[in-house]
């Protein structure tokens, strides 16, 4: 079945989390990801472990499961572009693309001559797009930008953690994922603008920009108030009840979103009267009340156990879930049965299946696909370079004698 991207072609010159994030999303859409490497490390998170894969003897290979998490349904070359002939090898390349992906410090593809500026004129409909911790211009342009520093720069961790505790940073590389999410918005909608009219342009994508846009009902909250956002653990600033609460035997989360679902749930607790509380009738005076009513609904949620508050919340259509580890999660039903992991043969380990996170997108005609495994690094070059650059074997075999590609 042709994906939905089937004649996309990328090539892909970003390394660790945000940009990978977009170009794996594309290749399971189906569309071609090049993806350019160092010879000798490639991409950085390659060496980002343990966990490693094992070969089939059991031996550490250089395959960290950090770099496998973002990088399946991609063709790995090593190609040295400090070299004028690895430059003169991606202009090659750029010519059978539609996308160019990079995320060097501004201006560090410059030196190279493969800056959007130098291509834009060979190749005007190349959709170029460029990720950086702080864009393009501003004040701290030429900074570098990393997930965590970006995480506290802009505003999230100021809202994350326990109200009188330390700000706590998030347990994955927000930042990062949503930058590549909107990434692949944007080249998306690039190439429906070249569609209409054939032109290209250049994408300014910054995890600092990204970060803040995806506060969304708390950086609104403060321009709408100007007041302060504050930090709430695991509470919610306009609702409540709505955090994790201590049962019997674990933790659960009760989510009671409007009067209704407090009703129900009173009622199932045995304290009914809660729901006809002047002081709690209604969300808004919950949440003006919230130190007098949370003593009261953790002590009814310490009446039952974590399986029988889900069993009969879920009956009663209150929304409520287990806190589960990540082993919990993937072992769930609901998510074995929505296919949350898949696996894959790597070349390093045949004989023993790799699982992978799956993509969660659902389309009734033009499904993702796992065509491949995460690459090793530099396993198509040959391929690639003979394919797509159009280049003989001896022009290959003295381009890998010269150090150039690996």
């Amino acid at each position: 079945m042709i994906g939905a991207l089937e004649g996309i072609r990328v090539l892909d010159l970003t390394r660790i989390l945000a940009g990978p994030t977009a170009t794996q999303l594309f290749g399971d859409l189906g569309a071609d990801i090049i993806k350019v490497e160092r010879p000798g490390s490639g991409d950085d998170t390659r060496g980002w472990g343990p966990p490693f894969l094992e070969d089939s003897d059991g031996r550490q290979t250089r395959e960290s499961a950090y770099f496998m998490c973002t990088n399946r349904n991609k063709r790995s070359v090593a190609i040295d572009i400090t070299k004028p002939e690895g430059q003169q090898i991606i202009r090659k390349l750029v010519k059978s693309c539609d996308v160019f992906m990079e995320n060097f410090k501004v201006g560090g593809l410059a030196k190279y001559g493969l800056a959007y500026d130098d291509l834009k004129g060979e190749f005007p409909g190349l959709v170029y797009c460029s990720i950086t911790g702080f864009g393009q211009d501003g004040p701290y342009a030429k900074r570098a930008g990393y997930d965590f520093m970006i995480q506290a720069m802009s505003g999230l961790m100021g809202v994350t953690g326990e109200t009188d505790g330390m700000p706590m940073k998030v347990g994955v590389a927000t930042a990062d994922v949503m930058t590549g999410m909107y990434a692949s918005t944007a080249i998306l909608a690039a190439l429906r603008h070249k569609d209409r009219t054939g032109q290209g342009q250049f994408i300014d994508l910054a995890l600092l920009d990204s970060q803040m846009a995806a506060l969304i009902n708390v950086a609104a909250g403060h321009l709408v108030s100007e007041e302060e956002p504050k930090r709430y653990g695991n509470a919610h600033p306009n609702i409540v009840p709505y955090r994790a609460y201590q049962t019997a035997d674990s933790y659960i989360i009760l989510a009671v979103g409007n009067d209704t679902q407090f009703r129900a749930w009173a009622t199932l607790a045995g304290s009914g009267e809660l729901a006809d509380d002047a002081r709690f009738c209604d969300n808004e005076s919950r949440v003006r009340n919230r130190e007098a009513l949370e003593p009261l609904v953790e002590k009814a949620m310490l009446s039952r156990t974590r399986d029988d508050w889900i069993s009969e919340l879920a009956r009663l259509g209150v929304p409520c879930g287990p806190v589960n580890s990540v082993s919990e999660a993937f072992s769930d039903p609901q998510a074995r049965h929505r296919g949350t992991s898949v696996e894959f043969q790597h070349p390093a380990n045949p004989d023993q299946p790799l699982r992978l996170v799956g993509n969660p997108i659902k389309m009734s005609q033009t499904p993702v696909r796992y065509a491949a495994p995460p690459p090793m690094l530099g396993q198509h070059t040959d391929e690639v370079l003979a394919d797509v650059a159009e280049l003989s074997d001896s022009e290959i075999v003295a381009l890998r004698d010269g150090d150039i590609v690996a």
